[in-house]
């Protein structure tokens, strides 16, 4: 702490407010005044002594400061001389002579006239040596100061260096610096000239560090300077240029316009922060630098993604009923269910629980449901094939350090859906499949999960991404497909083929309705007898929905518009004799009932994608050794099915009255038509034993009898699937009985009432019922009652004997 001594002069001066300018004592210098109330402090001052006292305003902007919007320490200067010129202006030459503080202000109009108190600080003896020192320590600065700037003439340093007052000198040195106008008026505060000093000092040390890397860059980019460079440089001289001019052109200006659309888009806080940052990389890249189109793209997809907007969802129950009979023909149990789930979304208020999984063949109306959800909710409709999808990126997005990188499926959905609570319908979820590059059922899992989906995180964007409010509903053809743990996060809803009466009704209210106006056709042009419909549907088409059936007819109605159009005629009726014209030669036959019952074949039923078929499987037997002999194409467990049906007829044989040693002099063939289609599944087990029954006892199997059912060793009859799609196959044959396990009870009771009614079903718990129902004679017991024990030992050990003997006959033969 130095010890001073201080002494004060009370002066009253006119007081002349500066903008953007601080005055130093010692320090000659001219500035144009224009204010009225200036010039009045001017015209002041010139009577008094022509002395006025000047001071910064703390706004340059202000153009009428008040007092308190100016700074308190100033220069007391005297006017040199003053030149008018034209508008209005006068240039001011004054001469600073020492600095003072305001005390008060005598009066603000028509001029400030303050009352100014100069401080005149004089140092004690003792300190010297410091002052010299810390007086060569400017000196030094500035000089390297000069050295770095160019804005500095070398001629002031010679100036300066020979003042000896160090008050003066840090004054004259402060004045030539190019500083802000508060660092200036920071030491012109300073009344005693040791802390100005040091102040100066440390300002002096700040700068230049700051020009010695300014000047480290200057020299890296001339080193560096090629022609990327150059126009580099110039384009930054035509931005500042264009933003002198006004013009907002440029990277300026794009990058101002995506500012404005960020303000409008009202992003959330930790968004907003991630996309400002990329805009101001995108400020510091050059103009054709690849990474501006990479930042521009991902500012872009943030922006057009619907962060706060939402559609108005409106549930009514009545209204979403009405609307999906309106869209969709019979389907009762599956409209209940959409029925009941949008209840408890009403009255609950929130989408957290299972998501509905539509389960069935193509083209039963699955992805018109989800359509129709959508319509009733009011929400937006986007669907998102997942077929074939194997890399997790699809799902989650690409990092964007890839080129061509871009967001996932999910955030493209939202996009497309332009809301933040559309219905993304995940069609075909049973068609993912995985490989090196991940498993997208795992990255499904978090979008589907709704405890985790509210911060869903695309590796693009890399923010988070509320899916909360979006309604999922999933679509597959195979419910086997789906992987386990997205099976587990979905509420299964299974959409079963229609049956003939029920695509007939399809065609008549909305397949040929639709084509029509689809082929620019009237009502009353085209007119479609029932017959030729059913013929279409039996003949031409053999699927579960009506994919295929809407083809059909749109060929038909292209075939009808050609003929109007040629033949000039109002209207055509499409009978059953004129299909064939239209579409050719009946691409489809069903295997209809026999004539006459016949020995050794049975009809079956089978599950196939497209709906339900019957198969007619024959036996026959001819002398041999005892081989089973199994042919059609048959896949492994429908192979074990009829392994298991002999071993059961050989435990059987008293009981049907058959030899006990047909297995070992009988070979039995067993043939399943149509051997290019692989057959496969455990349902055929019955009617394979009834087949080999009735050819080793002779009896015919009625000709009207349908059957299916998985067989065990010991003859119960266990349930099956696909049962609906069977008997809606057996009535189409024209068959009139069929044969279901009775633990398949259940589903019988789902079947359309018009089709139970026209077919006898035959519940059997065991083999004994299915061949007394099955065949034109009753055979065996009523009901099955198993084997004592010594009886089943003594038939193993006879059937042993017959084997032993058997072999060694064989072995005596190759002899």
């Amino acid at each position: 702490m130095y010890r001073q001594r201080k002494k004060e002069k009370v002066k009253i001066l006119p007081l002349l407010p500066l903008r953007g300018l601080v005055v130093f004592p010692y320090v000659i210098m001219h500035f144009d005044v224009g204010r009225l109330k200036s010039i009045k402090a001017l015209d002041e001052a010139m009577v008094n002594d022509q002395l006025i006292f000047l001071v910064t305003q703390k706004d340059a902007r202000d153009d009428s400061p008040s007092e308190n919007e100016l700074y308190r320490v100033g220069t007391i200067s005297k006017v040199k001389q003053l030149v008018k010129l034209p508008g209005d202006t006068i240039r001011v030459l004054i001469e600073g002579i020492s600095r003072a503080e305001i005390r008060e202000f005598v009066q603000t109009e028509p001029c400030f006239i303050a009352k100014a108190v100069e401080h005149e600080v004089s140092m004690d003896e003792g300190y010297e040596i410091e002052i010299e020192a810390l007086k060569r320590r400017v000196m030094d600065s500035f000089g390297e100061y000069v050295k770095l700037s160019n804005k500095v003439t070398p001629d002031i340093l010679l100036t300066i260096s020979a003042v000896n007052d160090v008050g003066q000198m840090c004054d004259m040195i402060a004045s030539s610096l190019f500083l802000k106008i508060e660092q200036k008026q920071e030491i012109l505060n300073e009344f005693n000239p040791i802390y100005r000093m040091e102040k100066l000092l440390d300002i002096l040390i700040k700068e230049n560090e700051i020009l010695e890397v300014e000047r480290s860059i200057n020299l890296k980019v001339r080193k560096q300077i090629d022609k990327m460079q150059k126009e580099y440089y110039l384009r930054e001289q035509l931005k500042a240029i264009q933003s002198e001019l006004g013009d907002r052109g440029g990277i300026t200006g794009e990058v101002e316009d995506y500012r404005d659309k960020v303000d409008k888009a009202n992003l959330p806080p930790d968004v907003e922060e991630k996309v400002q940052k990329e805009l101001d990389r995108l400020l510091k890249l050059p103009p054709g630098s690849a990474e501006g189109g990479v930042i521009r793209t991902y500012v872009d997809w943030i922006l057009d993604l619907p962060w706060n907007k939402k559609t108005l969802e409106v549930i009514d129950l009545k209204k979403a009923e009405d609307i999906l009979n309106e869209d969709h023909y019979e389907l009762k149990n599956v409209k209940d269910r959409i029925i009941e789930y949008l209840a408890v979304r009403k009255l609950t208020n929130s989408l957290k629980g299972p998501i509905l999984c539509l389960v069935g063949p193509p083209g039963v109306g699955k992805t018109s449901i989800a359509k129709s959800i959508a319509r009733a909710l009011n929400r937006n409709y986007v669907r998102m094939s997942l077929g074939g999808i194997k890399d997790e990126a699809e799902i989650r997005g690409h990092r964007r350090t890839y080129v061509g990188a871009m967001p996932g499926r999910i955030i493209s959905a939202m996009k497309q859906a332009g809301s933040m609570n559309p219905l993304i319908l995940l069609d075909e979820i049973d068609k993912m499949s995985s490989d090196f590059r991940g498993d997208p059922a795992s990255a499904m899992l978090e979008v589907l999960d709704g405890e985790q989906n509210f911060a869903f995180r695309d590796h693009y964007l890399e923010v988070p991404f509320d899916l909360s409010d979006v309604l999922f509903i999933t679509t597959a053809n195979n419910k086997d497909a789906i992987p386990r743990p997205l099976l587990d996060r979905m509420e299964i809803i299974e959409i079963s083929g229609y049956t003939e009466e029920e695509k007939l009704n399809i065609a008549i209210k909305h397949l040929i309705p639709k084509q029509i106006k689809a082929h620019g056709l009237k009502k009353g042009n085209v007119i479609f007898d029932e017959q030729a419909i059913r013929d279409i549907i039996a003949y031409y088409t053999r699927e579960a929905g009506v994919r295929n059936l809407e083809r059909e007819i749109a060929a038909i109605c292209r075939k009808t518009v050609r003929r109007i159009i040629g033949e000039k005629r109002k209207v055509i009726r499409v009978t059953a004799k004129s299909v064939e014209k239209y579409l050719g030669i009946k691409k489809f036959r069903h295997d209809k009932a026999a004539e006459k019952d016949e020995v050794g074949i049975a009809k079956g039923l089978a599950w196939t994608p497209v709906g339900g078929d019957t198969l007619s499987i024959e036996v026959n037997i001819m002398e041999g050794s005892g081989k089973l002999e199994l042919t059609g194409q048959l896949g492994d467990v429908m192979k074990e099915s009829a392994r298991a049906a002999m071993s059961f007829i050989r435990s059987r044989v008293g009981d049907f009255n058959i030899a006990r040693d047909f297995h070992t002099k009988y070979d039995i063939h067993v043939h399943v038509p149509e051997g290019a289609i692989p057959k496969d599944g455990p349902s055929a087990g019955i009617t394979l034993a009834t087949a080999i029954v009735s050819v080793l006892t002779g009896i015919p199997v009625k000709r009207n009898v349908a059957m299916t059912g998985e067989i065990t060793l010991r003859g119960r009859i266990l349930p099956v699937g696909g049962l609906k799609e069977k008997v809606l196959a057996a009535h189409r044959a024209g068959l009139d009985t069929i044969i279901v396990p009775a633990d398949n009870k259940k589903d019988i009771e789902e079947l359309p009432e018009n089709i139970r009614g026209k077919i006898k079903i035959i519940y059997a718990s065991d083999m004994d019922t299915v061949l007394n129902a099955a065949m034109t004679k009753k055979i065996g017991k009523a009901k099955y009652e198993p084997k004592s024990t010594e009886e089943h030992q003594k038939d193993i050990i006879m059937a042993g004997e017959q084997q032993i003997i058997s072999c060694v006959e064989d072995k005596d033969q190759v002899m």
